[in-house]
């Protein structure tokens, strides 16, 4: 019987782009820009809380958006309504970023010269949280109508983000949804993760968003 040779493609894969999330990471602090990576599932919220955080933000904090979809435009479309700087990737059936994907989303938004650049990641709690992109920051966010028990089911992307976002508290009342309940079960997984409720429909909760994220960048200007 002939020998042959085992080769861990997904090993390999990731192993490669680590590093070109390591070198992108080092080369954006050199520049002080701040790379957040936001993940969520489809209809969690995340264009409506990027624009709330947009208003919340000190207006000297330059923002860009890279979006970033298996198809459609859509939002980027609204960020471009907001005149908020943005690029589309589209991922061609790719269920998530990599370094590689949001190396070629910022050659174009580094052109406005930002100090925020917030990726909008594929809607997915799953692909998202394997890949590093290369952010500085990743945060999550999980809205109330999605259940507290989401970090016993995906354990892997409450265990790799800084910050929660629980989005949509304004419907809290209208289902069995347990806020400290999910908070101790997100500590369980992750002690050091934040978590901040807000409500990206009244707009509650996204001063504290927005403070947390610039106290991000001072420390990256050192």
């Amino acid at each position: 019987m002939s020998e042959f040779k085992l080769i861990k493609v997904k090993e390999g894969i990731l192993s490669e782009n680590d590093k070109k999330a390591s070198d992108l990471r080092q080369k954006l602090k050199s520049e002080n820009k701040y790379l957040i990576n936001l993940m969520a599932s489809p209809g969690a919220g995340k264009t409506s809380s990027i624009l709330k955080i947009a208003q919340n933000l000190n207006k000297d904090i330059r923002l860009a958006v890279i979006e970033a979809d298996i198809d459609s435009s859509v939002d980027a479309e609204k960020m471009a309504e907001n005149n908020i700087p943005t690029v589309q990737l589209s991922t061609g059936g790719f269920c998530h970023l990599d370094a590689e994907m949001v190396i070629q989303g910022l050659e174009e938004v580094v052109k406005e010269n930002p100090d925020l650049i917030i990726i909008e990641n594929v809607g997915n709690l799953v692909c998202p949280a394997e890949f590093d992109t290369g952010a500085h920051s990743n945060i999550m966010i999980l809205s109330v109508p999605e259940g507290d028990d989401k970090p016993l089911k995906y354990p892997l992307i409450f265990s790799v983000c800084e910050l929660l976002i629980v989005n949509k508290t304004d419907m809290i009342e209208l289902t069995d949804f347990n806020l400290e309940e999910l908070e101790k079960r997100a500590k369980k997984v992750n002690p050091k993760i934040e978590i901040i409720p807000v409500s990206a429909k009244t707009g509650k909760g996204f001063e504290k968003v927005a403070s947390w994220i610039e106290q991000k960048i001072q420390k990256i200007r050192g």
